[in-house]
């Protein structure tokens, strides 16, 4: 049985190191995006309330991020198992969707220790100001 596994398994070798390849790849995309897409967030983001409510679910704009979101959600729950960047890929598919709690589970997020200092730090190396989370500036 495990002879077998083993063999199939080998048939799929080139697959295998493409996988790997294109794990690296986009591993190496994302660290040189994230400075960037940090630097875009609004320093008063975190300051300013922005709560969805149902009915914006149903506006065109929402439904068409969530059908892009959603996928790409899905593809980093399956990248948890298999080669890719899971997390990372979960956070910006989240991050695409429109969802109601999405800004109070943003603050929760960025409020974790380190994560807005990380963030911080990245806004600096690209001159930008730091993101401020009421009113307090770390």
């Amino acid at each position: 049985m495990i002879d077998q596994l083993l063999s199939v398994l080998a048939s799929y070798e080139t697959l295998f190191v493409w996988l790997g390849i294109g794990s690296l790849f986009l591993f190496l995309v994302s660290i040189a995006l994230m400075p960037w897409l940090v630097s875009l967030i609004p320093v008063d983001y975190f300051r300013t309330h922005h709560e969805i409510h149902w009915h914006t679910l149903l506006k065109p704009r929402s439904i068409f991020r969530n059908l892009v979101g959603f996928p790409v959600f899905l593809a980093g729950v399956l990248m948890i198992f298999l080669p890719g960047q899971g997390v990372l890929t979960i956070m910006a598919g989240l991050a695409i969707m429109v969802y109601p709690g999405k800004f109070r589970a943003e603050r929760w997020l960025v409020r974790r220790q380190g994560v807005l200092k990380t963030l911080n730090w990245m806004r600096k190396r690209r001159g930008v100001p730091p993101l401020d989370i009421d009113g307090f500036i770390d």
